[in-house]
């Protein structure tokens, strides 16, 4: 292999074959030691900012600077200073240091142990809290509260709605303990002239698709109630057709009806099922018990076509 290499004159930086033939050193940590003694004497930069101006993410910054650290290129201490700040001090060196080495070079004490931990690097900051405000703040700084209700009425009808919130959905089993909550926020939809029916069909609506389980249920609620919304808003509900489900039975075409509680058949192959089972004489019977009370004849047996005594 042939190479053709020219000498810079200027702006160039000496760096031992050792740092870059390093066998336990990855790309990112030979850049990351690289720039950093290019650097001028007097700049003050961290490995960080140097990971980001050299493009290194900051998972390969970690795993880089951890290498740099257990070869002994680079260490850190992290010291408390006035007003109990903490600052974090680094140390690059273009040869392996010991702790005690290091510690003479940076002109500390040997008993001063670099840090295993990965502080934050740079000069203390001040506080960021604590502080008076540089201005004093005009008119009232508290949260706003929620409005109460002034009708009880209301009060008292969204306690129902949260009370029942788990026959909407089973999911919907929320601690007592939120219950007060979430019955205000719901007596502020009514206030704003919202029905019950409304602030149920809302829930619903809000709720993951079946099979989905909700794990805090009483926050997905305070989440759909956390803002009454003007009635003009609200989404128009859902057609009926979204509460069809498709019947089980044997049909031509598959055929959509609405369960009345949770059965999987329409009223015509329930029918036929009854009608199978020896259900047809009993239904002949109850009609004809219901005509014959209609008449007036109350006294209709129980056997068909029979009577104890006659009507009025």
């Amino acid at each position: 292999m042939q190479r053709h290499a020219i000498a810079p004159a200027r702006f160039f930086s000496q760096v031992p074959n050792e740092i870059i033939r390093h066998p336990r050193l990855s790309s990112d940590a030979v850049r990351l030691l690289t720039w950093q003694l290019s650097l001028p004497v007097d700049a003050d930069e961290s490995l960080s900012k140097t990971a980001q101006r050299a493009g290194i993410g900051k998972v390969a910054f970690l795993r880089a600077k951890g290498q740099l650290k257990a070869e002994g290129y680079v260490h850190e201490w992290r010291e408390q200073v006035e007003r109990g700040r903490w600052r974090t001090q680094q140390l690059v060196s273009n040869v392996p240091l010991g702790s005690d080495e290091a510690a003479r070079v940076k002109g500390a004490s040997p008993q001063v142990v670099p840090t295993g931990a990965v502080p934050a690097a740079g000069v203390p900051m001040g506080r960021g809290v604590g502080r008076l405000p540089d201005q004093t703040p005009v008119g009232d700084t508290l949260p706003p509260s929620p409005e109460p209700v002034p009708d009880p009425a209301l009060a008292a009808e969204a306690r129902r709605i949260v009370d029942a919130l788990h026959r909407l959905d089973p999911r919907l089993r929320v601690p007592r303990g939120i219950l007060p909550e979430l019955a205000a926020l719901a007596a502020q939809w009514l206030a704003v002239g919202h029905t019950a029916d409304s602030v149920r069909e809302e829930i619903t609506r809000q709720l993951p698709g079946r099979g989905t389980a909700v794990h805090h249920p009483g926050g997905l609620v305070r989440y759909v109630l956390r803002e009454a919304p003007p009635l003009d808003v609200l989404p128009p509900p859902a057609p009926r057709v979204a509460r069809m489900v498709e019947c089980a039975g044997v049909h031509t075409q598959p055929r959509l009806f609405r369960p009345a509680a949770g059965e999987g058949l329409c009223g015509d192959c329930r029918q036929v099922r009854a009608e199978s089972a020896g259900g047809a004489p009993v239904a002949v019977r109850g009609a004809e018990a219901v005509r014959a009370a209609l008449r007036g004849d109350w006294s209709w047996s129980a056997e068909p076509g029979g009577r104890e005594g006659g009507g009025s």
